[in-house]
């Protein structure tokens, strides 16, 4: 008997977990991209150029099929566009952190518990996950999140309280956080 298994194309229930939607939007910050599996939200990415923002997908998620519908994400681009407009109007949307992996997650969960409008230093964030000594992977962990605004990574500062590297560009980091002290 032959234990082997052979690789079958993906139907139905599985086709789904292959897939991943996604749409591109505008804002305030840029253009926006958001993208959901069938759990949840597992990407916003800002940028630019939509053709650079759907490559960055596509390398997230290798061996993930996106599939572009922006009428069944149009609310979620619009619920988006308006906390960046509006912080105080939070972002309440269900996210697929799985991808991660497990001190990622670790690290995305407590940037979620960051209020709107607090800041926090990479060194303290990771005195808070037990790790004194674990500031540069913190700032890593930072790095790799593929949901901004959802995983408020720009509220993580330098300890000396300046503003350092984000994924989207410091500018953004910048007026995001204005935008928070504001409210």
């Amino acid at each position: 008997m032959n234990h082997m298994q052979t690789h079958m194309p993906a139907t139905g229930a599985s086709a789904a977990l292959d897939t991943i939607t996604y749409a591109i939007g505008q804002s305030a910050l840029g253009r926006i991209l958001v993208a959901r599996s069938p759990i949840g939200v597992c990407a916003i990415l800002i940028g630019s150029d939509a053709n650079t923002l759907e490559q960055d997908l596509a390398n997230r998620f290798p061996g993930r099929v996106p599939l572009e519908s922006e009428a069944g994400l149009r609310d979620d681009l619009v619920a988006i566009a308006r906390f960046i407009e509006m912080p105080g109007a939070g972002l309440d949307l269900p996210l697929d952190l799985s991808h991660g992996t497990l001190f990622q997650r670790r690290v995305w969960d407590a940037l979620r518990t960051i209020p709107c409008g607090a800041t926090i230093t990479y060194t303290a964030l990771a005195r808070r996950l037990g790790m004194p000594e674990g500031a540069r992977a913190v700032a890593t962990a930072c790095a790799a999140n593929p949901i901004a605004l959802g995983i408020p990574c720009h509220r993580v500062l330098r300890a000396d309280g300046s503003l350092s590297g984000y994924r989207w560009g410091t500018e953004r980091k910048r007026a995001l956080l204005e935008r928070e002290a504001a409210i």
